[in-house]
């Protein structure tokens, strides 16, 4: 009798054990969820032409940069993350049109969506001093017109490369007119494509009407965007990079309007900067900026794990992203949800 309640007793207490384990375990696992997909999209890439379609450096371009950085950032996740999914949106050199990235974005049911790209300045105009010029000029008219001369100063004006250098990452979501002059420079690919009409139809990304439409649809993912754009600069700063801060695009980027989930686009460096290009194309300086991308990521899951008290509104968001495949479902979406405010 006695030995029967022994041996009871120890499988009820091994179920115990067994039974708490699984339940850590599955806690373990659900909290491991909160980022299943993740988005990696290399910024340009070589054109059906073979020519490059991002900024040039002194021997280099931003296509490739981007490129190699995105590889370097696959690989790491791929090795310290392997529970989460990671999408090349460009996994070659070739161009992936911006349209078919915000649709790759969507049809993964990404979680995040992190763009690489290279920032480039133009040139800085000098005026140097280079002495004087002796004038002959006339004075006075018939028999009072006299010759005289004078001494003009002359100068040299020249260019030399912008000193501009440092990271900055952009999130979607504000109206700041000064930054149309970059923003259409990086929606140029989407411009000139021959299809441009057959995927966008009569979309301007630079129309204050798509802006004001973008932001009703965005505004959901701003506070997840900004949070994961400032660990990045966080991390940046660490390893001694000049931290040019979170800004705001309010003018037309597509893989930041038409992407439904948090994003940021990353400029990792000043590619007319000729220490920067040299960093950028370094294999120091791209693992470098990978493993802080990652760290801002890690920093990122943990800040929204906290955040999972309001779990109802996060699954509505997931639920919503199925409805965003393509540029006229994105666009009929935001529609219906200002008609349904106006009711």
């Amino acid at each position: 009798m006695v030995q029967r309640t022994l041996i009871l007793f120890l499988v009820l207490s091994c179920s115990i054990t067994i039974f708490s384990f699984v339940n850590r375990s599955d806690a373990a696992n659900k909290k491991q969820k909160v980022i299943r997909t993740i988005i990696v999209d290399a910024g340009h890439g070589i054109m059906e032409n073979g020519g490059h379609n991002g900024a040039k450096g002194a021997y280099s371009y931003e296509d490739d940069i981007c490129l190699a950085i995105s590889k370097e950032l696959v690989k790491n996740f791929d090795k310290e993350m392997p529970e989460i999914k990671i999408v090349e949106s460009r996994p070659t050199e070739k161009i992936t049109s911006l349209h078919r990235r915000a649709d790759i974005a969507n049809e993964n049911n990404g979680d995040l969506f992190i763009c690489i790209h290279v920032n480039a300045a133009p040139p800085t105009r000098k005026r140097q001093f280079t002495g004087y010029k002796t004038v002959t000029y006339y004075t006075g008219k018939g028999s009072s017109r006299k010759k005289r001369t004078k001494k003009v100063a002359q100068y040299k004006t020249y260019t030399i490369n912008n000193p501009a250098k440092g990271t900055e990452t952009y999130i979607w979501g504000a109206h700041k007119s000064e930054e149309k002059e970059l923003a259409v420079r990086e929606n140029a690919p989407m411009l000139q494509e021959p299809d441009f009409k057959k995927s966008y139809g009569n979309i301007d990304p630079n129309s204050p009407e798509f802006i004001a439409l973008s932001l009703l649809k965005t505004k959901q993912y701003f506070k997840r965007s900004a949070t994961l754009a400032g660990f990045v600069q966080d991390e940046f700063a660490k390893v001694g990079r000049v931290d040019r801060d979170v800004k705001q695009r309010g003018v037309g980027i597509w893989v930041l309007q038409a992407t439904a989930m948090p994003s940021i686009l990353v400029e990792t460096g000043y590619i007319t900067n000729r220490a920067e290009e040299d960093y950028l194309n370094s294999k120091a300086g791209q693992k470098e900026l990978a493993d802080c991308i990652i760290k801002a990521v890690r920093t990122y899951i943990v800040w929204l794990e906290k955040q999972q008290g309001n779990t109802d509104n996060y699954n509505t968001n997931k639920t919503e992203k199925n409805k965003a495949k393509d540029a006229g479902a994105f666009l009929k979406m935001v529609e219906e949800k200002e008609k349904a405010k106006v009711n």
